[in-house]
């Protein structure tokens, strides 16, 4: 799991049983009390054994392990352009005998980021369809962590700050025995308008280094900047899937 910084541990939404993350089936989270989101979301992914579970109602629960005034709930995203977004995507951890318990699981309130639709629908989605491609056609195990950037100057919109930018690392083991692990970020700060109306703009995806995320989060991932095919200070448009350096 990504280390937290010293600002981070003071601020985490710790467990009733004290803990600073919330385990959840094939997935794990670690929130902020003051944003009310997640600092990140550490997900585990079995390509040999995805199941397809069809989306239904779409129901958002509160989880009852934090206080509910950590979580931001319906109320903020109600009649507007701002979705839920789903930080370890309803589909990733679909997989096993608890496929269905997982699915469900991926709709606590923890688990989803204000995104404004366009975004969340369309730049963000290509992305993760890429990953779990990969995962399903080369039977892979994969690991994802993804999370908001925060920061000071990000809208407050509702009582809430609405982050402007979002970032992914995905680690796998390609050809059986390397380590790949990659980063990416991806911004909806053109989407965002004075009254949250689509705003026409520019939104580009870039790879990045784990060393740049680590900057951009307080996180620490450790080890895992020696698998990385990116040099620090290198940065890589990503138009398509043939631009992904893994």
């Amino acid at each position: 799991m990504p280390g937290l910084s010293d600002a981070m541990l003071a601020d985490v939404a710790k467990t009733t049983d004290g803990k600073l993350e919330l385990d959840y089936t094939h997935f794990s989270i670690a929130m902020s009390q003051s944003r009310r989101l997640a600092f990140f979301t550490a997900v585990n992914i079995d390509g040999n054994q995805l199941v397809d579970v069809k989306r239904s109602s779409d129901r958002w629960y509160f989880d009852p392990r934090i206080d509910e005034s950590y979580q931001l709930g319906n109320d903020f995203y109600q009649s507007n352009d701002i979705d839920r977004g789903h930080l370890v995507r309803r589909r990733d951890p679909n997989w096993g005998i608890d496929a269905v318990k997982a699915n469900e699981h991926t709709f606590h309130f923890t688990n989803s980021s204000p995104q404004h639709k366009n975004f969340n629908q369309k730049v963000w989605l290509d992305l993760e369809d890429y990953l779990l491609d990969n995962a399903r056609d080369h039977d892979m195990k994969v690991s994802i962590f993804t999370g908001p950037v925060f920061r000071d100057s990000d809208r407050i919109y509702r009582g809430a700050k609405i982050p402007s930018q979002f970032w992914k690392v995905a680690v796998m083991v390609k050809d059986d025995t390397e380590l790949s692990a990659t980063a990416y970020v991806q911004t909806q700060e053109d989407l965002i308008g004075g009254n949250l109306e689509f705003v026409y703009g520019k939104f580009e995806t870039y790879q990045v280094p784990i060393e740049q995320i680590e900057k951009l989060t307080g996180l620490n991932f450790g080890e895992l900047q020696k698998a990385d095919p990116l040099a620090a200070g290198q940065v890589a448009l990503v138009q398509s899937r043939e631009d992904i350096r893994l």
